[in-house]
């Protein structure tokens, strides 16, 4: 991609720094509020918000300078995330994984990257993560089939990334095909999540180069080394768990934000007018949620910064993986307390479906499900860890 190209895409400066991401991401954060209704009725991140997103110049947020990105790194696209989701977590999650599969599609080789971005540094595709398909090896690529539950931002996608077995081999790879190549079932009906719009899809014997795949163990460890990779040497483990925990925190925080705002003017059911802010326990409960929170976010940041300085030391080892794995899933389950104990707090009309903390509070009980924040399997890894045994294969870490 030459440089006039690179110069002309886009809005706003060339390459994006931290301080301008987190700005253009708390404003908005008003826009996916706004939005939340329509994208839970939708099924889906509304229009109006991908636009929005995309004119403030976020997609290419992670991507490589090299390929036309900003080139950012962990903490910027985490903490961009946790601020969108202030405003909808089921958004901000869908919108930070089509970020992320973008830093993905950057390490296919070097054919891969120049058909996948030849229209720009912007491609948006997801990209389940279980090896639920296969693949066969042919002349010049492969051949997939396979079905994968739980593709994020299809709706919007350009590209398909799909991971599969060879049975032959017993190796996996990651494969990537055009949208119009993959096959979507409208299965997504849930209680909470809904407008991340993660329906199957589905691929039928199709051909895919060779250059539009890559080996499970290269992407997933290292990938190519681009100029301007704000992750680079990272594994991505660690980043889509730190990065995915960031919803359930942005919705906790606006949570609390919210339960100190209702504690200002809500008047209690069933008393002579006694005002709610005036009640040592909705006191005590609103300082415990926001010590809570605290505490949560404190451990988070710090993981943040841990991997980071380890990935440019080169020195991201299975204790730090481990250690990340852990601290994503204890985010998330921190948040989830949090939101639950604001929430018995709240009063019954919280639970209008009008009332945002109801929308927050699913949201983040059906976030959680998600294999990387399940506490028991997590903690049941780091048990084993911590008592010397090796890592399986099959330890997402």
């Amino acid at each position: 991609m030459d440089a006039d190209h690179k110069k002309s895409y886009g809005h706003g400066p060339m390459v994006m720094d931290d301080a301008e991401l987190r700005d253009r991401c708390e404003a908005l954060a008003t826009v996916l509020r706004d939005q939340a209704e329509e994208g839970e009725v939708q099924r889906r991140v509304p229009e109006a918000t991908v636009e929005a997103f995309r004119q403030a110049d976020l997609f290419r947020a992670i991507v490589p300078t090299e390929l036309g990105g900003h080139g950012l790194g962990l903490a910027s696209v985490a903490n961009g995330t946790r601020l969108l989701a202030q405003g909808c977590p089921a958004q901000a999650w869908t919108l930070s994984f089509l970020v992320l599969h973008g830093w993905l599609l950057a390490r296919l080789p070097e054919g891969g990257r120049a058909e996948v971005f030849a229209d720009g540094p912007v491609a948006l595709a997801p990209a389940p993560l279980a090896p639920t398909g296969q693949v066969e090896r042919v002349d010049g690529g492969f051949v997939v089939t396979g079905r994968w539950e739980w593709a994020t931002g299809v709706a919007h996608a350009e590209w398909v990334m799909v991971h599969a077995l060879d049975t032959a081999d017993f190796v996996s790879h990651f494969a990537v095909l055009p949208i119009d190549e993959v096959l979507v079932d409208d299965d997504w009906f849930t209680s909470g999540m809904r407008a991340t719009g993660s329906s199957t899809v589905r691929i039928e014997g199709r051909f895919v180069p060779e250059h539009r795949t890559i080996p499970a163990a290269s992407l997933l460890d290292g990938g190519v080394a681009l100029d301007g990779d704000g992750l680079a040497g990272t594994p991505v483990p660690p980043v889509l768990g730190l990065v995915a925990a960031a919803p359930a925190l942005g919705a906790a925080e606006a949570v609390v934000d919210l339960y100190r705002e209702r504690l200002a003017t809500r008047v209690l059911a069933y008393s002579l007018g006694d005002k709610a802010a005036e009640q040592p326990a909705a006191q005590v409960r609103l300082a415990t949620a926001m010590s809570d929170l605290a505490s949560a976010r404190a451990r988070w940041d710090t993981t943040i910064a841990t991997v980071t300085a380890a990935a440019s030391a080169g020195a991201v080892d299975d204790r730090l993986r481990v250690e990340a794995r852990v601290a994503s899933a204890a985010t998330v389950r921190a948040s989830g307390r949090v939101i639950a104990d604001v929430c018995e707090g709240a009063g019954a009309s919280v639970y209008r479906s009008s009332h945002p903390i109801q929308r927050f509070q699913r949201d983040v009980e059906t976030l959680k499900g998600h294999v990387l924040f399940d506490w028991d399997r997590t903690a049941e890894l780091a048990g084993r860890f911590a008592l010397g045994f090796d890592l399986r294969p099959t330890d997402l870490v």
